[in-house]
């Protein structure tokens, strides 16, 4: 079995996915798999022409990774990939869409609003700013409507931080996600699989000093991972079945990480779904497969096997 992993790219993720990409490549190895490792360039195609029986496992965050156009690519190649295909990816990636579909199955999300930068600029951005804070008063997450590693994100405690926030958010991308920040426990729940056969590995709940952001996600230091997550057995039957219902009403496949806080009155409120998550050594779902029964290395190997079928 050969296994060709896509990392790098040309998206603000690049190094994250460099990253994803070298660790995943080191366990898999371990496993006695043969792997090569690729960016995403002028070679690609000729690379995958050659692959007569191989999986392509695709790790590349942000657009390109995500939005569904390389998974649309690897299928005009007609190649077999781990992961989530194009149609449902590009569903997942625009994150507004995507509460849209899960918040139809009952599962609760924040309550939010989607704005184009052009609007703030029609309409005059102290007004709007405003209003915003009128409807959800504070405090508020900013984030852009696409994209992930929590670039663009911002929490808003005052109004007097409403419009650094705008301005940090419309710096990845021309529409912004504004909604209620939901205070509780922050939990990460992967899922591993497709349909119905899909389980969940360990919640992972995430401590921080602050926003839960890049510098946080990437650099060691600012959080503190309990995995399995410290909740009561009847809460984290509660997040495991969120996250295991996004993951098939969503139609996504393989692979997943569903993020959400488990509110005070013991609810789970979906934040963002992620189809292509972080594979670094700090990152949330391999946390949670070394925190599983089963060996890292055999779930890693199970997802490209999975690939095959």
């Amino acid at each position: 079995m050969d296994v060709l992993i896509l990392a790098g790219g040309l998206s603000h993720e690049r190094d994250v996915s460099l990253r994803s990409g070298r660790r995943v490549a080191e366990i898999l190895r371990d496993r006695g798999v043969k792997v090569q490792v690729q960016d995403v360039d002028t070679r690609l195609l000729g690379t995958l022409s050659s692959l007569a029986d191989g999986v392509v496992w695709p790790l590349l965050h942000g657009s390109s990774g995500e939005d569904g156009s390389l998974q649309a690519l690897l299928e005009l190649a007609g190649v077999r990939y781990v992961g989530t295909r194009s149609k449902a990816a590009r569903v997942a990636w625009v994150k507004p869409v995507a509460k849209a579909v899960y918040g139809r199955e009952g599962v609760l999300t924040p309550d939010f609003v989607t704005l184009p930068q052009s609007l703030f600029r029609e309409v005059g951005a102290e007004q709007v700013m405003d209003a915003i804070v009128a409807r959800f008063g504070l405090p508020l997450a900013v984030k852009p409507a696409r994209g992930g590693s929590a670039l663009g994100v911002s929490l808003v405690t005052d109004r007097s931080q409403l419009s650094r926030a705008m301005v940090h958010c419309f710096a990845y991308g021309d529409n912004a996600m504004i909604e209620t920040a939901v205070s509780g426990t922050e939990v990460a729940v992967s899922v591993i699989g497709t349909g119905t056969d899909a389980t969940a590995l360990p919640p992972v709940e995430i401590v921080c000093d602050g926003p839960y952001d890049y510098d946080a996600r990437y650099n060691a230091g600012r959080v503190q991972y309990y995995t399995p997550a410290r909740l009561e057995t009847a809460d984290a039957a509660r997040v495991t079945e969120a996250a295991l219902t996004v993951h098939r009403v969503m139609g996504l496949r393989d692979l997943s990480r569903v993020d959400m806080i488990l509110d005070h009155e013991g609810r789970p409120q979906v934040l963002d779904v992620n189809i292509a998550p972080g594979m670094t050594e700090t990152s949330l779902l391999p946390q949670a497969a070394v925190a599983d029964p089963r060996d890292i290395g055999e779930i890693y190997e199970g997802i490209v096997r999975a690939a095959l079928v």
